[in-house]
């Protein structure tokens, strides 16, 4: 038996998962959305701060991200007093294995981002995340039985023409585009069906803990083959990498705020704000080439995500009719 597709979850590009949204909630705060934007803005601007790694390598700067960003959530959740919490997270096997999961995914996507900065496809980047919620459909297709509505399908149709042009503008499949879009959206997936009920702190503390093996394997061997530039370009390279933790914690703490405050309609339209700064920013500021087969595939995708948004505000008016007639009867 299949289901009708739901709406996606607005998700946030490091956890994949929304914290509980007030139900009641009819409007968005202002508050709320300098949180949310905030956080967009965080990690729409990322390409810039990766950038300023440079000579740091890919794996160099998901190793580092690894380490510091465990040590900066472990500070923040002695302060927080939610150290207890990470038994809760990792207390049976199934969260172990799940946290294990998505360990691996968030990881896999970190170094897809990292190497679209370091390689020079930041553009590969923005069209990831822009797929991101069309690929959330998918997977609720694939693993749920869930069907898609005709707008939903118009939106997919359109998209899987946007990567041909692309491929065919750049002479091979956008495989980093597709890779982020899949690992984040199985991340996501994953985070979704099997919750932890912990704050989001807590689960990336739990994450990069399970991951700190391949902190402490690829630090050695990026020491022994002489590539550690963490500490070898002296005290402000070194400062630039330790500040990972930060940025990879801190757009966290303001998605979790934000998502306690806007609507998920609204959440929904502030998730296109990071893509889109990594569009303007590879274009704009790192001189991304821009060949017209290219500006034709993001157009689709943008014709594409304007239909699938059309499609699901349609979609929410009518669940809130419904919804609304449901009460009255009742009454």
């Amino acid at each position: 038996m299949t289901r009708r597709a739901s709406a996606p979850t607005p998700s946030s590009p490091d956890t994949g998962a929304l914290p509980t949204v007030r139900a009641a909630a009819e409007s968005s705060s202002p508050r709320g959305l300098a949180h949310g934007f905030g956080a967009y803005l965080i990690w729409g601007l990322l390409p810039l701060y990766m950038a300023a790694l440079d000579p740091a390598s890919a794996v160099e700067i998901v190793v580092v991200r690894i380490g510091f960003s465990l040590l900066f959530c472990l500070v923040l959740l002695l302060l927080m007093r939610r150290l207890p919490e990470l038994v809760t997270a990792l207390r049976t096997p199934v969260r172990w294995g799940t946290t294990a999961l998505a360990a691996a995914l968030i990881a896999a996507n970190w170094l897809l981002y990292a190497l679209s900065v370091t390689s020079g496809n930041v553009l590969q980047a923005s069209l990831g995340y822009f797929m991101n919620p069309l690929v959330n459909v998918l997977l609720g297709v694939v693993f749920l039985g869930e069907r898609l509505r005709r707008g939903q399908w118009a939106a997919v149709g359109i998209a899987v023409v946007a990567v041909v042009v692309m491929s065919a503008a750049l002479g091979q499949v956008p495989w980093i585009s597709l890779g982020l879009a899949s690992s984040f959206g199985l991340y996501g997936f994953v985070k979704k069906r099997f919750p932890v009920p912990v704050h989001p702190v807590t689960t990336m503390t739990a994450e990069t803990a399970v991951l700190t093996p391949v902190f402490v394997v690829g630090t050695v061997l990026l020491a022994r083959a002489g590539a550690l530039t963490t500490v070898t370009e002296g005290p402000g390279h070194f400062w630039l990498m330790a500040a990972s933790g930060i940025l990879t914690a801190l757009p966290l703490i303001l998605f979790s705020a934000a998502a306690k405050e806007l609507t998920l309609t609204t959440l929904g339209m502030l998730q296109y704000v990071a893509p889109m700064l990594q569009f303007l920013v590879a274009v704009l500021v790192l001189g991304e080439h821009m060949p017209a087969a290219r500006w034709i595939g993001f157009g689709l995708i943008w014709t594409s995500l304007a239909v699938f948004t059309l499609d699901q505000l349609r979609e929410g008016r009518v669940r809130r009719r419904a919804d609304r007639a449901g009460r009255r009867a009742a009454a």
